[in-house]
């Protein structure tokens, strides 16, 4: 018998490259006609500094943050005690049906920014106005 002939491994199949692509197919690169895009800053695009966020939850704005929690207690009250707010509205009686309520939110407010800033500001009163008394100042 004649001895064998050694065999070649098997040629691993071929793959267009990206850019080899015809124009008939549908499907197109987005990054083609991207621009390169530089890490720093250009001379051009001065930074400004006194710019806002764009992610306003990443603020430290002491205002902004009392601002937001204030809104967040009277929206939370408003949720849970739908039915209650409507008859405070429709008999004028807010400030009483929800008196232990305020009285919490507003507690849990003052933890969380501080007495002497709760006091000095309207944010709490404020929101109490917008939110639960319907744009109305009953508060």
């Amino acid at each position: 018998m004649a001895p064998l002939a050694p065999v070649a491994p098997p040629a691993e199949p071929t793959r267009p490259a990206l850019g080899s692509l015809s124009s008939a197919t549908p499907f197109k690169t987005p990054f083609a006609a991207t621009p390169a895009v530089s890490a720093r800053p250009s001379a051009a695009t001065p930074a400004t500094p006194g710019k806002r966020p764009v992610n306003p939850f990443l603020a430290n704005d002491p205002d902004l943050k009392a601002r937001r929690l204030a809104r967040a207690l009277v929206s939370d009250m408003i949720a849970y005690l739908p039915d209650m707010r409507e008859e405070g509205l429709r008999d004028g009686t807010l400030k009483a049906l929800f008196k232990e309520e305020i009285q919490k939110s507003y507690e849990e407010y003052i933890d969380q920014i501080g007495k002497e800033y709760a006091e000095s500001t309207t944010h709490f009163q404020e929101a109490l106005n917008d939110l639960l008394a319907g744009g109305q100042k009953m508060f």
